[in-house]
């Protein structure tokens, strides 16, 4: 039987060795796709809670997420970028939709984030509760929602400008010049002591 690896958690892979792994689980390979859903679902769970903001919500949409990839595993055609780039956009898709259909809105939701007193205790908590990120993360609250998404993007989910600009459906000088305007309204927003 063929190994079933895919580096320690986090650890740097080759492109060949992720490219192997991709293959496998579509062709069929559970243990192949396992070794996916291992390695992305941190990054796909966090993509999700920025931007719902309560855990049961974004566990549940991560879970479609891989469902839903899953199921389009055999179409899944390899491009040569990192496979997590179309894991982030089902999962950005679903979010869309999920506000979309529910009686919730986008901004309703993003009002919800302000309220610091509700994270629940734990390792988030604990970083959320310290002064610097609480302010970092009430300024980015207040970007506009492409330049919000941009920094989530690159700088809390460490995307690349490519990957940014394919789950965005931007080419990447718009990236560029989004998180240009993004850190510049920031530097504006943050408060000084802060800087």
């Amino acid at each position: 039987m063929r190994s079933l690896t895919l580096g320690a958690s986090g650890a740097a892979v080759s492109d060949t060795e992720l490219r192997d792994v991709v293959l496998r689980a579509r062709a069929g390979e559970t243990d192949a796709f396992g070794l996916l859903y291992d390695r992305y679902v941190d990054l796909v769970y966090r993509f999700v809670y920025y931007r719902v903001g309560t855990h049961a919500l974004a566990e549940d949409l991560t879970s479609e997420t891989f469902l839903r990839a899953l199921r389009r595993m055999s179409v899944f055609t390899w491009q040569g970028k990192d496979f997590g780039a179309w894991l982030v956009t089902i999962a950005r898709n679903l979010v869309l939709d999920h506000f979309k259909s529910g009686r919730y809105r986008l901004e309703v939701c993003t009002a919800e984030l302000q309220d610091f007193d509700r994270w629940e205790e734990g390792p988030e908590g604990a970083v959320l509760d310290s002064f610097t990120h609480r302010a970092l993360f009430s300024a980015v609250l207040e970007l506009g929602s492409e330049q919000r998404e941009c920094v989530v993007l690159r700088f809390l989910q460490g995307l690349s400008v490519a990957e940014t600009a394919e789950i965005m459906g931007k080419n990447t000088g718009a990236i560029k010049a989004l998180q240009y305007r993004a850190t510049r309204s920031l530097a504006r927003v943050f408060p000084a002591d802060i800087r």
